[in-house]
């Protein structure tokens, strides 16, 4: 990363090396300082434990801590925000207008949820969940078991998978990537770059770039034209959503001050060792290359289930978001007990409907484990599900209008599907060939989604290549099985875990 991007004084940073915002410490070390400090004082056993500390976790927890009810908020990353609004109360983009004022507006979540008695507890990277709802996590270098009577998943979402060729190039990253590098470090692009893709984020990161000073040499827009028939029956809902005005503007913004290519239909990222150049094509006209530095790519954002799917949450291919969603009730509740699922680890619906989620996630759990407890502690059912209604209103429109191509959902020919393994699109076809029928059998072959990411870079690509190459919908195919640890975790870690007697003695007489 580092060699793609370098600092800029101005306008990004204003702090120099090694100082946040709401202090001079380093970031890292006041990261380390309280993830160690949260080891110290973690329960072996709470009422409530939230996984995941985006919108949808920070308010679940506050809720549900306020309430009454013992809650630990674990949360992989160093601060609390999720991808959204990660680092909002560190980061060093001190000026409000770069990242917009619906980034600031995480600065409010951050203060409920420290002002609750909450457990909050950073840099917990959660590597299983029991259907008796107990986790494995790792802290500062150590595994934990802890036990929950509820949990709510509050996982968030991840970028959909873009393999063209020559994505993996140094100097070929996610828009979401970039995105992370501007929030916790105030880090721009320096170079030629380009964007490519479609979708919400990409147009928000152009115009967050744009106003930190970034110089962006080109837009390339995949959209395909078909889209907007598919979209229209929807556009009416959309126009009175809370995102129709804000989207519009930023839109317009971006497409003043940058010069956009529409229809993209064809792209690859081409380079000696790094990247060079990107060539692509509008429809079938002739390709066109571009001399560049950076490309950011982007497609859209997809659940991120692979924790939900370990613990055996029923899922079902969403046609309109091109992605496996959970099953779940109009509180986030599953069919295993005590597990809910909040925010957009349930379907994409935007940080507005996560926070609503996670308030219906948190009632469920109050309601179930404290029905005591006075109202007046508790938010109001009926607006919270009025203000997610509004947010949700128009979404339908969103996912016609940015579905993702065929073209760049499914690749062919030498372009990596499986980075971990190096696993071509060509061979998974040829694998279809031989009588491979699903994800699980090609694991066995060819060992995609075995690698440390654990099948969240490739699961679309290679459920969907099957699919076009049976003949059948993704449904049918099905998607990997995933078990524990779902997060990379050493050996020591497992090794000094605390052992009940009942297992260790089922260890001896084997």
């Amino acid at each position: 990363m580092p060699g793609h991007h370098r600092r800029r004084r101005q306008p990004a940073r204003l702090h120099g090396p090694g100082r946040g915002r709401h202090g001079d410490r380093d970031p890292a070390r006041q990261a380390r300082d309280r993830a160690m400090s949260g080891t110290a004082d973690l329960r072996d056993s709470y009422d409530v434990a939230v996984i995941g500390a985006g919108p949808a976790g920070m308010v679940a927890a506050a809720i549900c801590a306020g309430a009454g009810l013992s809650t630990v908020l674990l949360d992989e990353q160093a601060a609390p925000g999720g991808q959204i609004y990660r680092a909002v109360g560190e980061t060093p983009v001190r000026r409000p207008a770069v990242l917009g004022n619906d980034y600031w507006h995480g600065e409010r979540l951050v203060r409920a949820l420290r002002a609750s008695t909450a457990h909050y507890v950073p840099g917990a990277t959660v590597w299983s969940l029991s259907r008796e709802r107990e986790i494995g996590v790792s802290i500062a270098g150590g595994a934990r078991l802890v036990q929950a009577r509820r949990v709510i998943i509050a996982t968030g979402a991840l970028e959909r998978p873009f393999p063209i060729p020559g994505w993996t190039l140094p100097g070929v990253m996610t828009a979401g990537a970039a995105q992370i590098l501007l929030k916790s470090s105030g880090m721009i692009p320096q170079g030629r770059t380009v964007l490519a893709g479609s979708g919400p984020l990409l147009w928000l990161l152009a115009w967050q770039y744009l106003n930190a000073g970034a110089k962006l040499d080109a837009i390339l827009d995949t959209t395909p034209r078909a889209n907007r028939k598919a979209a229209w029956p929807h556009a009416a809902a959309f126009l009175l959503s809370p995102y129709f005005r804000k989207g519009l503007r930023l839109l317009l913004s971006v497409r003043r001050r940058v010069r956009v290519v529409a229809e993209v239909g064809d792209l690859r990222a081409e380079g000696e060792g790094k990247l060079q150049t990107v060539a692509y094509r509008v429809g079938d006209g002739v390709e066109t290359r571009l001399s560049a530095d950076i490309l950011l790519l982007h497609q859209g954002v997809v659940p991120n289930v692979n924790l939900a799917m370990s613990v055996g949450i029923a899922h079902r291919w969403d046609e309109d978001q091109l992605c496996w969603t959970p099953v779940v009730d109009g509180f986030g509740g599953t069919a295993v007990d005590g597990v809910a699922i909040a925010g957009d680890g349930a379907g994409i619906a935007g940080a507005w409907a996560a926070e609503e989620r996670g308030k219906l996630a948190a009632l469920a759990a109050v309601r179930a484990l404290k029905p005591d407890a006075r109202r007046e502690q508790l938010p109001d059912e009926m607006q919270v599900r009025l203000a997610l209604a509004q947010v949700e209103r128009g979404r339908l429109f969103l996912d016609r209008l940015y579905r993702p191509a065929d073209r760049f959902r499914l690749p062919e020919g030498d372009t990596l599907v499986c980075r971990c393994e190096e696993v071509s699109a060509r061979q998974i076809v040829e694998t279809v060939a031989l009588g491979c029928t699903g994800p699980n059998q090609m694991k066995a072959f060819l060992r995609c989604g075995m690698g440390p990411c654990q099948g969240r870079l490739c699961g679309l690509t290679v459920t969907e290549l099957i699919a076009r190459a049976r003949g059948v919908s993704p449904a049918e195919v099905g998607r990997y099985r995933l078990r524990p640890p779902v997060k990379p975790i050493t050996l020591g870690e497992l090794a000094v875990l605390p052992k009940s007697e009942a297992a260790i003695k089922a260890v001896v007489r084997g």
